[in-house]
C-alpha cells in the first residue's frame, strides 16, 4: 500500500515490452527494417501517452521519467526565455525534482517566489495572481501532492498564465493515469509524467510540450526526440509505458470509483477508532488513492515497521525523502509542527489492492496506534 513511490508493472505492459528486448530490437534511429520495427512501437506508444492526456502526439517526448522531465520543463524554460525575464513562481510543497531544480536556477541568477498553501495543501490562485510581476516567465504548480494527495486548481491557473502570457508546467507524476488530465483544457504548456506510477516499467517517462512553446534542449547528442532530448530512445520502456496509458485510459473512471471508496473507507475507519489522530490534506479534493493520516501520541516510523512486520508497506512521507531524518518539508508547509509531522503516515492504494487487504490494514493501523500510545513519551 505504498503505490504513490512505485507500482507493479501490469502484466499486459510485461507482456507488450517483452518482443522489443528479443525480435524487435532494433536502434528506432536506424533506417533497416529493424529500425523501422522499432520505430513504429515507439510512435504507436506516443499515440498512446498523447490520448491519456489528450495531447497531439507531436507534443509528447520521452524522456527517462519524471525528475528528467521536470528538469527539462523548468531548465528548458528558463534558459530558452532569460532574455525575457529571470522569475519563477512554484510551491513549497513540490517534489524535490522540482524544487532541487529551482534551486540550481536561483543559484544560475533566477528569482523563485515559494507560493504558501493552505492547512489543506492548496495553493490559492489569487496569491499566486498576486506574486505574478514583469519578469516572470513560468509558473510551476504540481497536479496532486505526492504526500497528502490534495489535487491542485490548475484550470484556474492555467487561465491566469494564459491571460499573463505566462508559461505553465505541471508534475502530473502521481495524477496521470489516476484522474483525468486534459493538458489542453487545464491550459498546460507542459507537463511531466513517470511511467513506473501507473503500472508501467521505471526508467522511462514522458514531458508534454504544447505546439510553440519555447523551451532549450538540456541533453545535447544526436538530435533524438526532435532534438529536444537526446540519446538512444529505450524502445521496450517506452512501449511499456504507451501501454500503461492505454489501459489507464479504459479502467480509469472505474478504477478511482473503487480507490475512492476504500480510501474513504479506511480514513473513517480509522479517524472514529484512534483519538487525536487527524487526516493531512483535502478532505475532497484528493487523489483517489491517496490516505494521509497523523496521530498525536505516535511516532509514524514505529507504526510503519509494525506494519511492515504485518506484511504491509506504507509509508512515512516521500519514498524521495524517506531517509531523511528532518520533517517532511510537505507536511511543514500545511502548517504541522515538527511532532506532528513524525506522527503521520501515508496509505497509497493500487489496482491490485483487495476490499479485504484494505480492511486487514485498516485494522493493523488501529491497533498499531493504541499500541504505541499507551508507551510514548510524547504527551
Amino acid at each position: 500500500m505504498d503505490n504513490s513511490a512505485t507500482t507493479a508493472v501490469a502484466p499486459e505492459v510485461l507482456e507488450a515490452m517483452l518482443p522489443y528486448f528479443e525480435e524487435l530490437y532494433g536502434n528506432a534511429s536506424s533506417l533497416h527494417a529493424f529500425g523501422r520495427e522499432a520505430r513504429a512501437g515507439m510512435e504507436e506508444a506516443r499515440e498512446r501517452v498523447a490520448s491519456l492526456i489528450r495531447a497531439e502526439p507531436e507534443e509528447v517526448y520521452f524522456t527517462s521519467g519524471g525528475t528528467e522531465s521536470d528538469n527539462l520543463a523548468l531548465k528548458g524554460i528558463a534558459l530558452r526565455n532569460r532574455a525575457k525575464g529571470r522569475h519563477i513562481i512554484t510551491t513549497s510543497i513540490e517534489h524535490p525534482a522540482v524544487l532541487e531544480v529551482c534551486r540550481g536556477l536561483e543559484a544560475l541568477g533566477f528569482e523563485v517566489t515559494y507560493l504558501p498553501v493552505t492547512r489543506e495543501g492548496l495553493v490559492e490562485p489569487a496569491a499566486l495572481e498576486k506574486a505574478i510581476g514583469p519578469e516572470t516567465i513560468l509558473i510551476s504548480v504540481m497536479h496532486a501532492n505526492n504526500e497528502v494527495g490534495t489535487i491542485q486548481p490548475l484550470k484556474e491557473i492555467g487561465e491566469i498564465a494564459k491571460e499573463k502570457e505566462i508559461y505553465f508546467h505541471s508534475d502530473a507524476v502521481q495524477t496521470a493515469g489516476k484522474i483525468p488530465l486534459d493538458a489542453e483544457s487545464l491550459g498546460l504548456d507542459l507537463a511531466s509524467i513517470s511511467g513506473h506510477k501507473l503500472y508501467g516499467p521505471k526508467g522511462v517517462g514522458a514531458l508534454y510540450v504544447r505546439k510553440g512553446t519555447k523551451i532549450e534542449s538540456i541533453i545535447q547528442g544526436g538530435g533524438h526526440e526532435r532534438s529536444l532530448r537526446s540519446g538512444t530512445e529505450n524502445v521496450p520502456g517506452i512501449v511499456g509505458l504507451g501501454q500503461a496509458c492505454a489501459l489507464a485510459e479504459e479502467s480509469m473512471v472505474e478504477e478511482a470509483e473503487r480507490l475512492t471508496r476504500y480510501r474513504d473507507g479506511m480514513i473513517d475507519f480509522v479517524l472514529s477508532h484512534v483519538d487525536d489522530s487527524w487526516l493531512n490534506g483535502h478532505p475532497r479534493e484528493r487523489l483517489p488513492s491517496n490516505v494521509n493520516l497523523g496521530f498525536g501520541k505516535v511516532e509514524g516510523e514505529s507504526l510503519l515497521l509494525y506494519l511492515d512486520a504485518k506484511g504491509i508497506a506504507v509509508s512515512t512521507g516521500s519514498a524521495c525523502s524517506s531517509r531523511k531524518l528532518q520533517p517532511s518539508h510537505v507536511l511543514t508547509a500545511i502548517g504541522l509542527g515538527p511532532e506532528r509531522c513524525h506522527g503521520s503516515l501515508r496509505i497509497t492504494l493500487g489496482r491490485y489492492n483487495t476490499e479485504e487487504e484494505v480492511d486487514y490494514a485498516s485494522s493493523a493501523i488501529v491497533e498499531a496506534a493504541e499500541r504505541f500510545s499507551q508507551i510514548s513519551a510524547i504527551r
